[in-house]
């Protein structure tokens, strides 16, 4: 459309050039002396013009001495008269006529201008008959196996999932090895797990192990305002799929979706979804599994999909892509540590201790901020203080540095944290100090870091009720300090998340909070 729109553009301006160099009628005038209107008309009442040549609003005057000069009529009404008065000579010059080109450019514009539109216009039902046409279409995005570059060496953190995966990778090199004792490989294979965990890095690798076709499709995709849209996609890439068979169908975010069937919806958006989907599960059902397609989806709710999505034969084997233990986590720095210059001094496993509950995102982001750090300090290598800093800056916040605090808000805060140290020190089972600090960081003006010496799976009464006092032992410092009449509100994060914590011990996990000697 650019195109064409250039090309009238181009036209139009031609068009304008050949007007203007046709249009010249007469030379350019000469010039003469300005003479004010006032002169002229006391010249011409003491009969000192000879002629004069009126041309519209110009005139121009042969004074009786042989000279010219040249004036603007400003409307006056009585030149005429004055003139015919004073016995003036009194030329007039007829106005220009229209050239060919402007007679004909007059007389055509409408009809020009008129075809110029309906050209535009038609351009524009083509491409809208041509855009309507793919509107059905798949929206998947094809990427063959010289763009696979991603293999299971670049995935850590899920050495579970991986062992699942590979017969997959396998199936795809030799499907025979299956095929032979009757067996089929699973037409869907459903990845779930928390955000950044790497489901979608995951469905790569396998593609690029088994040096397959990879067909990448958000659930979003598919639904649209009109009814039907959807399902015509669907159809579309399985029938691409088909074609480019062995391959790997991944649809992203499938709940968009996958969802239940029959809840409450406005408009035809629901009964889109739900054709969508149905025609999703009946494409699933159509094809058998040793034509070498693989459908993998990812989602992080699997509970709202729809059970018939679940069954055995379409999406009939679940992967869980958990978030990775302090194992996992050091093999996931270690493999994007390798992406900038590291120093000597960086000991991952100090980094992945510290980074409880972290999916690969988040540690991919850690060692993007400590790069980042190195660099503003000019630094040839990413250090271990640069990783630290990272570290800290995700898990409580940049920096203030330029907060302005009194010394007596400082001391304060110094107390605070101090009483959160040793309440934690001396409490049992508490996680040990890792690191005290009252700079401002997000919107606490100090932080206290317990860093727990391994990953915890489950915790007992004893540590839940260390956790709580801890908690309160910057409320306990302030009183002791400075009294009840100067206690802060700086607390109230702390009796909050203790509130959180007290609530769930006696809700979700009946661990009654009563004292140790009434248990005996």
């Amino acid at each position: 459309m650019k195109k064409y729109l250039y090309n009238i553009l181009l036209f139009c301006i031609i068009f304008a050039g050949i007007f203007l160099i046709f249009n010249r009628v007469q030379q350019t005038p000469d010039l003469y002396d300005a003479l004010p209107y006032s002169e002229f008309i006391e010249k011409v009442k003491n009969g000192q013009i000879s002629r004069v040549e009126i041309n519209g609003q110009a005139i121009v005057m042969n004074t009786t001495d042989g000279q010219r000069f040249e004036t603007f009529n400003p409307n006056d009404p009585h030149i005429i008269d004055d003139l015919l008065t004073a016995k003036v000579e009194i030329k007039t010059i007829a106005p220009p006529k229209r050239s060919m080109m402007m007679d004909i450019f007059i007389s055509w514009f409408p009809m020009l201008l008129m075809v110029v539109v309906w050209i535009i216009y038609m351009r524009r039902q083509q491409n809208a008959g041509a855009g309507g046409n793919n509107f059905g279409k798949s929206k998947a995005k094809m990427l063959t196996e010289d763009k696979m570059t991603v293999k299971f060496t670049d995935v850590a953190g899920c050495e579970e999932a991986k062992e699942e995966v590979k017969e997959v990778v396998d199936f795809l090199r030799a499907p025979q090895k299956f095929t032979k004792l009757g067996g089929k490989m699973p037409r869907g294979i459903l990845m779930t797990g928390p955000p950044g965990t790497g489901k979608t890095l995951l469905a790569r690798a396998i593609a690029g192990e088994a040096g397959v076709k990879f067909f990448s499709i958000s659930g979003s995709d598919f639904v649209e305002m009109f009814v039907g849209v959807g399902a015509s996609r669907v159809r579309d890439m399985f029938v691409q799929a088909k074609e480019h068979a062995p391959c790997i169908i991944f649809i992203d975010e499938i709940d968009a979706v996958g969802r239940q069937r029959g809840g409450a919806g406005m408009g035809g958006g629901n009964d889109e979804r739900e054709q969508t989907l149905n025609q999703l599960l009946v494409e699933m059902d159509g094809f058998d599994g040793d034509q070498g397609v693989i459908i993998i989806a990812a989602t992080n709710r699997a509970d709202v999909l729809d059970k018939a999505l679940l069954r055995p034969g379409r999406f009939d084997r679940q992967v869980t892509v958990g978030l990775p233990d302090v194992r996992g986590r050091e093999q996931i720095l270690n493999v994007h540590i390798k992406k900038v210059p590291a120093a000597a001094d960086i000991v991952l496993y100090d980094i992945a201790r510290g980074t409880p509950g972290f999916s690969g995102a988040d540690l991919a982001n850690v060692i993007n901020e400590a790069a980042l750090f190195a660099a503003r300090a000019d630094q040839a290598e990413v250090t271990m203080h640069n990783l630290e800093k990272a570290k800290d800056k995700i898990l409580m916040g940049a920096e203030k540095r330029t907060m302005v605090m009194t010394e007596e808000d400082k001391l304060l805060t110094a107390y605070h944290e101090a009483g959160h140290c040793i309440v934690g020190q001396k409490s049992e089972e508490h996680d040990p100090v890792y690191k005290v600090s009252i700079m401002p960081r997000g919107r606490a003006l100090g932080v206290t870091m317990f860093l727990p010496e391994r990953d915890l799976y489950s915790a007992s009464k004893r540590k839940l009720e260390s956790q709580i006092a801890g908690l309160f032992g910057g409320r306990i410092a302030e009183l002791m300090i400075f009294g009840a009449d100067r206690v802060t509100t700086g607390a109230s994060n702390d009796i909050e998340r203790a509130t959180e914590l007290a609530r769930n011990m006696v809700t979700r996990w009946g661990l009654l909070l009563i004292a140790r000697k009434l248990m005996t």
